[in-house]
């Protein structure tokens, strides 16, 4: 997708060993040729049909490389992935590589007997890898880009490894958004607020005390003691996530990572009550997405207080206002000053957020269409590429290359099956 966006056409082949992966790609990209194998299995030179390679884009698995692989042992069979780069740099040639993968993958190196990365290596193995694309001709550069820099509503950090051997220099694009620039787009303009919550309380299975706390101190971080609590459509709001170092984050931030396992955000909405207002239960409380009471001169409508709950590990609540990102206390109600007015909390509500929003939060558009169940869809999002990325970096180092003539080589479409003069683009 970040390859159609900058150059008008996307890729003309293909290749991932995942056939759900496979089947989503080619629902979005029919044209392109789609091998559903093992990328060791294709042969460069067949799958190009002997003509020339523009851009090669290589995302290997990142998850023995990952430090949320913890201390589990790391597969060497995965780790050396990226060794196909080279394959095809000695094949086909491309002349514009491009290579993502988690931060650590600089630190590549040698494993112990356990599986382990012997810390006196670290890195050694990366380095012989970026060597051995200098031999072959490429003048290689890396560096760590954030997705939100450019214009992606999630905080997504990965390595980023150009190598180029047409003699045009490597160009780092420059960030759009953020210090100094347009503020970054954020979480709450992915979640659709007319998505109703349920009740954290009186559930069949009661919540874990470890999701409750989290829940919690989001509660008091961006509600309660909030000066200023971002107001959504559907009141104040915020973010939880359920791993990581940090447990919340406010949904007026981009997301914080979106990862490829079970669904990890939830979207958390205190309902507010005002106080001193009575009704049938004591407090004037309406749902915000039925038409509001009348509207007298005193402020003394519902509000609700919104955040989003990620699951896993160490991690807290934040704001929507946020890219996606814990919670300490255990009261169930507190008091909650918007403005000069007081509310009481009557209630809290959660659902997790859905595949569509993960997508929009990744920088897909909604046109993009997702197959497989929920957590297949969840799944390949959160191995996706941030598309506004992808699209800066492509458009910044791939045109139409000039022979010595001075004459353009053309950038074909891969409409047909067949044959066509010019370069292709390839993703694995």
């Amino acid at each position: 997708m970040g390859i159609e966006r900058a150059l008008g056409r996307g890729p003309d082949i293909a290749i991932n060993h995942d056939p759900d992966a496979i089947h989503m790609h080619e629902t979005n990209h029919p044209h392109a040729s789609h091998y559903c194998e093992n990328v060791w299995d294709i042969d460069p030179l067949e799958a190009t049909r002997g003509f020339p390679v523009g851009l090669a884009w290589f995302s290997p698995d990142c998850r023995h490389f990952s430090r949320a692989k913890g201390a589990k042992p790391l597969q060497k069979r995965i780790r050396g992935l990226a060794w196909v780069v080279l394959r095809w740099a000695a094949k086909a040639r491309p002349r514009v590589i491009i290579l993502e993968n988690v931060r650590e993958f600089a630190e590549w190196g040698p494993l112990n007997r356990g599986h382990r990365p012997i810390k006196a290596k670290i890195g050694v193995t990366f380095q012989r890898w970026v060597r051995q694309l200098r031999d072959l001709g490429y003048v290689v550069d890396w560096r760590v880009l954030n997705a939100a820099d450019y214009g992606a509503p999630t905080h997504r950090r990965r390595l980023f490894v150009i190598a180029r051997r047409d003699g045009e220099p490597i160009t780092w694009p420059e960030a759009t958004h953020g210090k100094g620039k347009p503020p970054y787009r954020t979480a709450a303009e992915c979640i659709n607020w007319s998505i109703p919550t349920h009740s954290i309380f009186n559930r069949k299975k009661p919540l874990a005390p470890k999701t409750m706390k989290r829940i919690m101190e989001g509660l008091r971080r961006y509600v309660i003691d909030c000066p200023n609590p971002f107001i959504a459509p559907v009141g104040p709001a915020f973010l939880v996530k359920f791993r990581g170092l940090k447990g919340s984050l406010g949904v007026n931030e981009p997301l914080h990572t979106i990862c490829a396992g079970a669904a990890t955000f939830a979207l958390v909405v205190p309902y507010l009550a005002m106080l001193g207002q009575t009704g049938g239960n004591g407090n004037r409380v309406f749902p915000v997405t039925q038409p509001a009471r009348t509207i007298i001169s005193k402020n003394e409508h519902l509000l609700c207080a919104a955040f989003l709950v990620k699951y896993y590990g160490t991690a807290k609540g934040a704001p929507v206002t946020e890219p996606l990102h814990t919670i300490t206390g255990k009261q169930r109600f507190g008091l909650v000053t918007v403005g000069i007015e007081k509310y009481q909390i009557v209630d809290i509500g959660m659902r997790m957020l859905t595949p569509r929003e993960l997508a929009r939060c990744q920088g897909f558009p909604d046109e993009y269409v997702l197959t497989g169940s929920a957590e297949n869809q969840i799944a390949k999002i959160g191995n996706s590429v941030s598309p506004p990325l992808v699209c800066a970096l492509v458009a910044a180092n791939y045109g139409p290359c000039t022979t010595k003539s001075g004459a353009q080589l053309l950038v074909s479409r891969a409409s047909t099956k067949s044959a066509h003069l010019g370069e292709y683009a390839a993703s694995a």
